[in-house]
């Protein structure tokens, strides 16, 4: 989910979140940035999310703002709004980021096709972004990962590639793949320009669709991209709204972010416990 606080009250908006378990809000993230062609402290303007705006449209979905009176009630507040992201194509939010990276290739860059390494949302995204665009994609997923997303990422045209269970098996089975494929470009998930971009016209869509009403949003973080598109874009709209993170907490063990920002430096945690993949 990704949840917002109006004026009148919390807005919150329903999203395909990487990692499940319970979420709670753990962390602000403060973004400077301009209102209009200015920078972020990270070389990304809302400008920058505008262009990515105008590649995606078409072909990404501007998807709905619902209202729930009933969750108003037991969170006691006048107003509560849901960005549907579980409506957007391939079912999340993934395909926003994927698509703008793949729309900014050059022809050039572009005929060699695509690869990425995922199990799940990332590489469905690639895979139809770069049907898209009409080029092929090279998709590196663990030997273990889930059949109905298997099958998902074939029937958007994916050429499956099959690899060990972590990580270091993902990157070399990858880099593989690039060589063989004469260097094709590689789609990152979440810790790239492009990406971020991408992921930010969620931000921008919604601040629209409240009509910059609202005085924080809260977003589910695991890699980052999506939260770092969507504070760029929304306090460049206004600066003094707040950016929270949140991310799972007890039984998953997963609250890296928490902990790394705690710390002031990346921390690496064990291996969590949780059904997400």
């Amino acid at each position: 989910s990704v949840t917002m606080r109006s004026k009148a009250g919390w807005v919150v908006s329903a999203g395909s979140g990487p990692r499940a378990g319970t979420r709670r809000a753990r962390s602000a993230v403060s973004v400077r940035c301009s209102s209009s062609g200015g920078s972020s402290p990270h070389g990304i303007s809302l400008d920058d999310i505008r262009k990515a705006s105008e590649n995606i449209d078409g072909h990404a979905k501007r998807t709905p703002v619902f209202t729930n009176e009933t969750i108003s009630r037991m969170a006691k507040v006048d107003d509560l709004h849901f960005k549907m992201e579980v409506f957007q194509k391939t079912g999340s939010f993934k395909i926003r980021g994927a698509l703008n990276a793949i729309m900014n290739l050059s022809e050039e860059e572009a005929k060699k096709g695509v690869v990425t390494h995922s199990s799940g949302n990332h590489a469905q995204a690639v895979a139809l972004a770069a049907k898209i665009r009409g080029i092929p994609a090279h998709i590196v997923v663990p030997e273990n990962a889930p059949r109905v997303k298997v099958a998902a990422i074939e029937h958007y045209g994916g050429k499956l590639h099959f690899c060990g269970l972590d990580l270091e098996d993902r990157e070399s089975t990858m880099k593989r793949v690039q060589e063989e494929q004469g260097g094709c470009p590689f789609i990152p998930p979440f810790n790239a320009v492009d990406t971020i971009c991408g992921q930010g016209t969620i931000g921008l869509e919604l601040m629209e669709q409240t009509e910059n009403k609202l005085d924080a949003i809260v977003v589910p973080v695991s890699g980052g991209g999506m939260i770092s598109g969507i504070a760029i874009a929304a306090k460049a709209i206004n600066p003094d709204i707040k950016i929270i993170a949140a991310e799972p907490l007890g039984v998953n063990e997963a609250a890296d972010i928490y902990a790394s920002k705690r710390l002031g430096e990346l921390l690496a945690l064990p291996k969590t416990k949780t059904l997400a993949d």
